[in-house]
This record gives structure tokens, C-alpha cells and sequence, in this order.
């Protein structure tokens, strides 16, 4: 007698049966679910933060230009601005030695983040010397 055949009449066999086409069923119509809009808006964000420890051609006034578009686009299309953006934006701005802007950015990244503000109160303490 062929095992196969031997388990067909077994009542285990037809919930085994039934359990593996429901778990298809299932896995089928999870892949079909709609993606979950993101979090944040990245826009050119991780571009920037390459160029930026690449050492790009491109000059601390041009990166931040570029991310004060992006904020634009960002909020235009109703996008949060991911966590360390206005960070490191106020890096850039401090760089140029635009202190006030620097500012201005570390403490609007501390108070959309606040598990940020042990950081940015450092940067704060210790950028201007």
C-alpha cells in the first residue's frame, strides 16, 4: 500500500489539506496589500549627506540652498522632514558662519526631536567656540 494513499482517508490529511490552502489564500492576498505611504520625505537628503562626507565640490551655501528646497518639497507634499535634517542643516549654515540660522535649525531639530536634544544641546554649547 502506497503511504500517500493511506493518509487520504485519515481526517488529519483533509485539515492539513484545508490549513495549506487557506495559508496560500492568505500569503496571496498579503503580497496584494497596499504599501504604507513613508514615514518621512527623504527628497535628496542621503545625496546630501554623501556629498557632504565625501567631501563634495559643492560648498556648504549650495547644499544647504538645495536642502532648503527640499523642505519646500517636502512640506508642499505634506512630508514630515526626517529626523537630523534641520541638524544638519544647521551645520551647514554654521560653517558658512551664519550662526543665527545655525541656531535656529539645531533648536527646530530638537523640538521635532526631542531623544535629539542631548546632542543638539552639545552642538549648541560647543559650535561657537
Amino acid at each position: 500500500m502506497n503511504p500517500a494513499n493511506a493518509l487520504k482517508g485519515h481526517p488529519m490529511f483533509y485539515s492539513f489539506i484545508r490549513f495549506a490552502a487557506l495559508l496560500a489564500l492568505v500569503s496571496t492576498l498579503g503580497a496584494c496589500a497596499t504599501k504604507a505611504p513613508p514615514l518621512y520625505g527623504w527628497q535628496g537628503y542621503q545625496a546630501n549627506l554623501d556629498a557632504y562626507f565625501r567631501g563634495s565640490s559643492l560648498n556648504p551655501d549650495a547644499q544647504a540652498q538645495l536642502m532648503e528646497q527640499d523642505v519646500q518639497k517636502m512640506q508642499g507634499a505634506g512630508q514630515a522632514v526626517p529626523p537630523g535634517y534641520h541638524a544638519h542643516m544647521g551645520l551647514l549654515y554654521g560653517e558658512r558662519g551664519d550662526l543665527g540660522k545655525f541656531e535656529q535649525q539645531v533648536q527646530l531639530e530638537k523640538a521635532k526631536f526631542p531623544e535629539s536634544q542631548t546632542f543638539m544641546d552639545f552642538l549648541l554649547r560647543n559650535f561657537k567656540k
